[in-house]
């Protein structure tokens, strides 16, 4: 089994704009391997035998949080678990957070530049702890972006400065701990209890580092990720599977970590549902 727990869809009708923009804000640095839509999706996701993925939505306008949740809440299927988000400088988080509940959608998603916070601001702590009191998991973009200029938002320190705050519930730090910030990963991040996502990794993170982070991280808090569609889930397990991992190690990461923090009871089927679209 394989759960990829960090992909992005957008609705059919927005896909194509959506894509372009992202493109161009990066110049082309991440080519996508979709067209951003949840058949597309889906259908790499049968064509490289991944079970289940997680999507996650970025909430950039507080005038989206309601419909961005629901249409996200409505692709939730046997094959693909919905996270939601928020817009951090709402007057009423936890008036939001409570909608993002309601949904039943599992999670949270925030990316710090795009959403224009510190990571381990005061307010954002605040956010955290309400959120987690609501059994939601949280995940964050973390380190570099290439659409954006350093200094960036988020830095391994400042997870680790979350993990001491909260003192529970699932953290998760996309990018193995901060993109491109992998000696920070080791020295600040590594024995905490932040997860951590291989997301938009092999390709960039040296493969002897990977492997040392997850002897000391513990490959219990290590996910298995993608970031599709700007990255192929195919190619990111062959990597994977190339390192000298135990069976136990590689089943943790591939998919037994997300199955427990999900709540994922039996297999489930790769037959796809067709994507309902409420825009």
């Amino acid at each position: 089994m394989i759960i990829d727990f960090h992909a992005h869809v957008f609705p059919d009708d927005l896909a194509p704009k959506a894509i372009s923009a992202l493109c161009d804000e990066v110049d082309g640095v991440y080519p996508p391997v979709s067209d951003g839509t949840a058949s597309g999706l889906l259908k790499n996701m049968d064509d490289w035998n991944i079970d289940i993925s997680v999507i996650l939505p970025v909430i950039t306008k507080q005038s989206q949080m309601k419909r961005a949740n629901e249409w996200t809440a409505s692709q939730s299927s046997d094959r693909l678990i919905a996270f939601g988000g928020i817009y951090p400088h709402t007057g009423d988080y936890k008036r939001d957070i409570d909608f993002v509940a309601g949904l039943g959608l599992k999670g949270l998603k925030f990316h710090a530049e795009y959403q224009d916070f510190v990571v381990d601001d005061v307010h954002m702590l605040k956010i955290y702890e309400y959120a987690l009191g609501k059994g939601l998991i949280l995940l964050h973009h973390a380190g570099f972006d290439p659409a954006f200029p350093a200094p960036f938002k988020s830095s391994p320190r400042q997870f680790a400065n979350i993990a001491d705050a909260m003192r529970g519930g699932v953290i998760i730090a996309a990018h193995l701990g901060g993109h491109d910030q992998w000696d920070d990963v080791e020295n600040h991040l590594v024995g905490s209890g932040i997860y951590l996502d291989t997301s938009m990794g092999f390709a960039y993170f040296p493969h002897d580092q990977f492997l040392r982070i997850v002897k000391s991280h513990g490959a219990d808090k290590i996910l298995f990720a993608s970031d599709a569609p700007w990255s192929n889930a195919k190619t990111e397990v062959m990597h994977l599977k190339s390192l000298p991992l135990s069976k136990d190690d590689m089943d943790l990461i591939l998919y037994k970590n997300a199955k427990r923090i999900l709540g994922i009871g039996a297999h489930s089927p790769r037959k796809s549902p067709d994507a309902q679209t409420i825009f």
